[in-house]
């Protein structure tokens, strides 16, 4: 009998592995086939890349914008965890995680996309072209890091850190993610003003 579990649980193991590098390996694929770069056109590759209103933003493994990824995290473990509070249904936490991940993963594809390219382009973020792939795969590790984060914490204290994350973006790059969502779905000209120092 035990022998049976033991196999049971290397089958399905390997089952979420294959899942996992699926979510992964699919948005990279797609991200390459939509022509994003792997690094920085720089050529000039680094693990951060601070500054917002240059060509290295989003080209890095992480930036500013990181950190909204890192809220994505807190958000879908928000949203997903009241799953296992339906009778009848209990979802392992990493079949949690990896439904967080793939709902980044397509994030990041359409992100990507030439439509919202060109909708961020009517904000502040006039000279954006894209993630790299590099930059996609560290938003995805930012996301996961959320994630963790929130379960390990509970939500009193998870809410607390995505306040100070909006308000140290908000102070330091005159963005966050709260901001970011308005202007993707109706840009309003006063805050570009504002976020362009005006």
């Amino acid at each position: 009998m035990g022998l049976i579990k033991t196999t049971i649980k290397m089958w399905l193991w390997g089952i979420y592995a294959f899942a996992f590098l699926l979510v992964v390996g699919g948005m990279v694929g797609a991200m390459k086939y939509m022509g994003r770069l792997w690094w920085c056109a720089c050529g000039q590759p680094r693990l951060w890349g601070g500054e917002v209103d240059s060509a290295h933003n989003s080209q890095h493994l992480i930036d500013w914008y990181s950190l909204s990824h890192v809220l994505h995290g807190f958000i879908f473990y928000w949203a997903l965890s009241p799953i296992n509070k339906i009778p009848g249904i209990k979802i392992g936490k990493r079949w949690l995680f990896l439904a967080a991940l793939t709902i980044e993963a397509a994030w990041e594809v359409l992100e990507n996309s030439p439509i919202v390219i060109d909708r961020y382009r009517q904000t502040v973020a006039q000279g954006y072209t894209g993630d790299t792939v590099v930059n996609s795969l560290g938003d995805l590790l930012c996301c996961a890091l959320g994630f963790w984060i929130a379960y390990i914490l509970g939500w009193k204290k998870t809410l607390a850190i995505f306040i100070i994350i909006e308000l140290t973006m908000l102070y330091f790059i005159r963005d966050n993610l709260t901001l970011n969502v308005i202007m993707l779905i109706y840009p309003i000209d006063s805050i570009t003003q504002w976020q362009l120092g005006s």
